[in-house]
C-alpha cells in the first residue's frame, strides 16, 4: 500500500472514533473557532502541538516554522499573530522550542545549506547576543540545549515588541506570553519564560496609541 493511502485510512478511523464518543464532534466546530491559545512551534514532525498538550481541534491556533522563530519581517507569522490577537482574541501565546532542534544545531555550524541559511541567521544572532554565557559552556550538547532555551526566550521578547500585541495589552489586558521547551526524550514541557501584559524587554520598544490615550478613549 502506498504510504499516503494509509493516511486516508487513518483519517476514516479517527473520524469514526470521534463520532462514537460525541456525535456532534465535528458539527460543533464547523461554524466558528474560539481558541484560547496561539501556539508558535517548530516544524519538526516530532512536536505535534495538540497531542502533547492534550487539546482537541478548535482549542489551539497554530503557526509552525523552522526553529519556532518570531521574525518581524515574516508576514506569514505576523498575519497569524495579528489574526489570533485581534480577531480570535486569544488569551495566551506560546512559543515552544524543543530539545534536539535541527535548526538550532545547524545554526551553530558553518555548513552551507542555501536559502535556509538566511532564516537560521536569526539564531546565530541570538548566539551573538548571549556569547559571553554560551562560550563558557564546554559541553557541546549542553551549549545547544541552552541556545534552544535562549532562542525561545528571545522569540517571546519579539512578540512583546509587536504593536498589535501591545495594543491588546492596553485595551484588554491580554495576551500573556509564554516560552516553553519540549523534551523529545521524555515528552515533558518546561516553562522558561512568562511575560505578563505590559511587560516589555526594554522601553525602546514601547508604542504609543494616541487614539487610546486621549480622554474618553477605551484605554
Amino acid at each position: 500500500m502506498e504510504s499516503y493511502r494509509r493516511l486516508l485510512l487513518n483519517n476514516k478511523a479517527w473520524v469514526e472514533d470521534k463520532l462514537s464518543l460525541r456525535p456532534d464532534f465535528f458539527t460543533r466546530h464547523s461554524i466558528t473557532q474560539t481558541p484560547e491559545f496561539l501556539w508558535i512551534g517548530c516544524s519538526d514532525s516530532r512536536v505535534p502541538a495538540e497531542e502533547i498538550t492534550g487539546l482537541e481541534p478548535g482549542d489551539l491556533f497554530v503557526h509552525r516554522n523552522v526553529a519556532n522563530l518570531v521574525i518581524h519581517t515574516d508576514f506569514s507569522m505576523l498575519s497569524v499573530v495579528q489574526y489570533a490577537v485581534e480577531v480570535l482574541k486569544v488569551r495566551h501565546i506560546i512559543v515552544c522550542g524543543h530539545l534536539g532542534c535541527g535548526g538550532v544545531k545547524t545554526a551553530l555550524s558553518r555548513q552551507h545549506f542555501g536559502l535556509i541559511n538566511k532564516w537560521l541567521r536569526h539564531i546565530k544572532d541570538v548566539y551573538r547576543f548571549h556569547a559571553t554565557e554560551l562560550d563558557t559552556i564546554q559541553d557541546d550538547a549542553k551549549r545547544i540545549d541552552r541556545l534552544i532555551e535562549l532562542n525561545v526566550i528571545e522569540q517571546v521578547n519579539h512578540l512583546a515588541e509587536l504593536s498589535f500585541v501591545q495594543r491588546a495589552w492596553k485595551t484588554e489586558n491580554r495576551p500573556m506570553l509564554h516560552g516553553w521547551i519540549y523534551d523529545i526524550h521524555t515528552g515533558h514541557l518546561k516553562q522558561v519564560k512568562t511575560v505578563d501584559p505590559g511587560q516589555l524587554p526594554h522601553n525602546i520598544y514601547v508604542y504609543e496609541f494616541p487614539d487610546l490615550d486621549r480622554p474618553g478613549s477605551e484605554a
